[in-house]
C-alpha cells in the first residue's frame, strides 16, 4: 500500500512573521505538544518527530520574504537543510 504524503501549503500573504510560519506548520503537520516555537525545536521536530513523506509548498514566498526579512531566510534555509537530511522531505518555493 502506498504511503500517503503529508502536504503543508504555506500562503505567503498570510505568513508575515516567524510566529505565523510556526503556526502554519503546527496547524497542518502533526507536531508534538512540546514544540518550542524556535528554529532549533523546528529542526528537531522535522527531522525526528514528524513522519514522512512530507511536501512543503510555500506559495507567494516573496510576500513572506518582504514581511519576515532575515527570519524568512533562516526558516527557508532550515527547511532546505531538512530536505538534505531526509529523502522523504521536499520543499517547493513559489514566488
Amino acid at each position: 500500500m502506498p504511503v500517503k504524503k503529508k502536504q503543508c501549503i504555506i500562503e505567503g500573504k498570510s505568513v508575515r512573521t516567524i510566529e505565523d510560519f510556526y503556526g502554519e506548520l503546527m496547524r497542518q503537520l502533526p507536531f508534538p505538544p512540546h514544540f518550542g516555537n524556535n528554529l532549533d525545536a523546528l529542526w528537531d521536530v522535522l527531522t525526528s518527530d514528524v513522519k514522512g513523506p512530507i511536501q512543503i509548498i510555500w506559495n507567494g514566498a516573496g510576500a513572506s520574504r518582504r514581511s519576515m526579512g532575515k527570519d524568512f531566510d533562516l526558516a527557508l534555509t532550515l527547511l532546505q537543510q531538512v530536505g538534505k537530511e531526509r529523502k522523504d522531505f521536499v520543499v517547493i518555493v513559489q514566488e
